[in-house]
């Protein structure tokens, strides 16, 4: 390893050598970047479960990858082994011996309606009390593998470690909207530490269900604009009203610089460092004085050894609440400034809604895109600009740009931000 594959703190530096998504825009990396950059919308109305009565009627359904019986768990395994098989082959590596660690981002793992009625029935009894203290009480006693793996918060990084050939034990971790974020973190540090070479990171969330949209739904965090699905995530504008749930997957494999220049492997991107604030305040609300988020991006920058000016893109997290883009943009202008104002800033949930868990994956897919083919994905619905948040949110149509850094931004309900600095591969 010589000087040039470290970073100013005389740590190894970290490449993308390999990416891979899966959203409701389609499977592959192609056809989810052809739909961003045309600003299409994979946002529509709900056909998985009757909606009947149902404040919010739409979503981001992965549809077209249909698993039988349908699952919130085996939806997520699938998305996240299409796109984890997706960006190990891209990488020039095996998807069936990748031999090294695995990071991935689940959703939390409970018993749904339809699993929660089977298990009913295995215990074999007529009782007429119910409640999950029950259903709990069923699953103890009930020595069913099948059961097991169903409550099993590991279970889907365990068979993606079987399928895609990792090494050593998987880490899964959940960290609401910030999760995807926080893998590709665990697999950065893994790699300064010397820990691995390589490592992928992986953000996956199948699990839009009756039950999720309900308990989000109660939160007044959807939007309730069922007329026009494709027109409902409006980040940033005025006449913005929640956010629309989702599901997808990103995949992102991480190697040491120095390893992917001796592979002599495409070198897609770099992860100049990463910033991470908890933020005590409140569940669901962020703190007013933004004083967390602004704490994020500037420790993320610090991580990078960069500046807010070198920074030519922002991937908003930007889920089109009322108060999360509100709160967003008093973080960045706190950082950037009167700067903020020229700054491209864009969201991705404008077109694919929330992926939850796969946001911060995904995210930094398109991220890392965005600069190699130098476009700006846009910002769609912006038809209404909220005088309050004067920002250049690539409104409506994608843009050519030259960008050499990138600022990711992933902010979670119980106040868990990351913001990740990526980077082209420095010459």
């Amino acid at each position: 390893m010589t000087s040039r594959d470290l970073d100013f703190q005389g740590r190894p530096m970290v490449a993308v050598t390999g990416v891979g998504v899966v959203s409701s825009l389609g499977r592959g990396v192609a056809d989810n970047w052809a739909a961003l950059t045309a600003g299409r919308s994979g946002i529509h109305r709900i056909t998985r479960f009757p909606t009947d009565n149902l404040r919010t009627t739409i979503a981001g359904t992965v549809d077209f990858m249909a698993v039988e019986p349908w699952s919130g768990i085996a939806l997520s395994y699938a998305l996240a082994e299409a796109a984890g098989t997706e960006a190990i082959a891209m990488a020039g590596l095996d998807p069936t011996a990748f031999g090294a660690p695995l990071f991935l981002a689940a959703p939390p793992i409970e018993l749904e309606w339809s699993q929660r009625l089977v298990l009913d029935k295995l215990s074999g009894e007529a009782r007429e009390e119910a409640g999950y203290d029950r259903l709990l009480e069923l699953a103890r006693t009930n020595r069913s593998a099948a059961i097991y793996d169903l409550t099993l918060f590991g279970g889907i990084s365990e068979r993606l470690a079987d399928t895609l050939g990792t090494r050593g034990l998987p880490i899964t971790l959940s960290t609401a909207c910030a999760s995807g974020a926080s893998a590709i973190q665990l697999g950065l540090e893994a790699i300064r530490r010397g820990d691995a070479e390589r490592c992928i990171a992986i953000g996956t969330d199948g699990s839009v269900g009756a039950e999720a949209l309900i308990r989000f739904s109660l939160l007044s965090a959807l939007s309730t604009q069922n007329e026009n699905p494709e027109r409902a995530s409006k980040p940033f504008s005025k006449d913005r009203d929640g956010f629309v749930m989702a599901e997808g997957a990103g995949a992102l494999v991480l190697e040491s610089l120095a390893s992917a220049r001796a592979r002599g492997v495409e070198i897609l991107g770099v992860v100049h460092g990463i910033g991470e604030q908890a933020d005590d305040f409140h569940r669901t609300r962020s703190k007013p004085d933004g004083s967390p988020i602004i704490s994020t991006i500037r420790a993320g920058l610090d991580d990078a050894g960069l500046t807010p000016a070198d920074i030519g893109y922002i991937n908003a997290h930007g889920t089109s609440t009322p108060e999360n883009d509100r709160m967003e943009y008093t973080g960045l202008a706190a950082v950037f400034g009167d700067a903020i104002a020229s700054v491209p800033i864009s969201s991705n949930k404008s077109m694919i809604g929330h992926t939850l868990t796969a946001a911060g994956a995904i995210e930094a897919v398109v991220s890392i895109l965005s600069m190699r083919n130098g476009t700006l994905p846009p910002t769609i619905n912006y038809q209404q600009p909220d005088p309050a948040i004067p920002l250049d949110v690539v409104p409506n149509t994608a843009r050519s740009a030259d960008v050499s850094a990138v600022l990711s931004n992933s902010f979670g309900f119980g106040g868990q931000n990351v913001s990740l600095v990526l980077g082209r591969e420095p010459r």
